[in-house]
């Protein structure tokens, strides 16, 4: 008997399947295998709220892990057409599948065709996962974590893994939705609390209680000064963080889940995408303009935070729609979700 060397082994299947690799037929019998594209299967789906559902992910070979609180782009075909978006990861680090936790918007059909459409045994694109909302090392003594909403999603991610850990030690979790259907994980954040004395548990219905007001943190956590603060929520709740920790900013944490304001103004103008010539109006993004044409565009979270949308400018400028300042020269990579037109300009695409 004799050994044939790995690499042997693999010019000689090489040679034979030819012009195709053996990697593409490991793709054909399991997707999962593949060591040159990472993929998940979709193994459950759990309705969380009404509008909220869990979806439990298996990834492939080339998943490197992740640290609670971050998220990752997932790529899903929907009529023969891939969109990209992102969402944070609900999973504690050490489980052995992901969860994201995906919010169905009005109009948003990427979230409403995972929510409501995506079956067990679905194949999605993955990316790496990112992101910088996450824990130092070591662990905080004292955690103050503030959400509303979808804002929960990679909080909740923290508090898995923290219980996982046995370090739920300190924490403050304060949380806002409407009413108390809406709460996502609202068993599970009662339970975690009821079966962990490190965690407090806030929660406050909109609906029937108004708004939270960052100013009455001090009331309900007095020493909220003293703790490591997490927030993630809509626009205004993280505008309302960074001016109440305006003297403690070095203790404050943000993750934005919905773009920022869009500053007023600007002029719109004609953009050419490719070979597409587009008008775009001054209130609209980059983004939101080419794909309304019809145009192919890369895209991830849509608020100006994974940079899955750039494009290179050929020629001309854009606006921060955020800031309304027009910038850009040539070779310039563009946000395209968070700039709009202002004049003439012309960006490079794939399509």
């Amino acid at each position: 008997m004799f050994r044939v060397a790995p690499r042997r082994l693999l010019a000689a299947a090489t040679a034979l399947t030819t012009p195709l690799l053996p990697e593409d037929y490991l793709g054909l019998l399991d997707p999962l295998w593949s060591t040159t594209v990472l993929r998940g299967r979709v193994v459950a789906v759990r309705r969380e709220t009404a509008r909220a559902t869990t979806l439990t992910i298996r990834p492939g070979r080339m998943w490197e892990g992740h640290r609670a609180g971050q998220y990752v782009r997932i790529g899903v075909d929907i009529d023969g057409v891939r969109h990209w978006r992102t969402y944070s990861l609900t999973s504690a680090e050490s489980a052995d599948h992901l969860t994201i936790t995906v919010h169905a918007l009005a109009e948003g059909l990427v979230s409403r065709h995972l929510a409501h459409a995506t079956p067990v045994g679905t194949i999605l694109q993955l990316e790496a996962a990112t992101g910088v909302f996450v824990l130092p090392t070591p662990t905080p003594a004292a955690l103050l974590l503030v959400t509303a909403g979808s804002g929960v999603t990679p909080v909740m991610g923290i508090l898995r893994t923290l219980a996982a850990q046995g370090e739920l030690r300190d924490v403050v979790l304060v949380h806002s939705a409407p009413t108390a259907a809406e709460v996502i994980f609202g068993a599970e954040l009662r339970h975690l609390a009821d079966t962990h004395p490190g965690l407090r548990l806030v929660v406050r219905h909109t609906a029937t209680e108004g708004r939270l007001d960052l100013a009455d943190l001090d009331a309900l956590v007095p020493d909220r000064r003293d703790r490591e603060t997490y927030v993630c929520g809509p626009d205004a709740l993280l505008t309302a963080a960074e001016e109440l920790w305006a003297d403690h900013g070095d203790r404050l944490h943000l993750e934005r889940f919905t773009p920022p304001v869009r500053s007023a103004g600007g002029t719109g103008g004609t953009v050419r995408y490719g070979d597409t010539t587009v008008d775009v109006d001054a209130s609209a993004s980059l983004l939101e303009a080419g794909e309304d044409a019809g145009v192919l565009m890369p895209s991830g979270c849509r608020m100006g935070i994974c940079f899955g949308c750039v494009l290179p400018l050929r020629d001309g400028q854009v606006r921060d729609l955020r800031t309304g300042r027009v910038h850009g020269e040539p070779g310039d990579l563009v946000q395209t979700c968070i700039s709009g037109a202002s004049g003439t300009a012309h960006l490079a695409t794939t399509s």
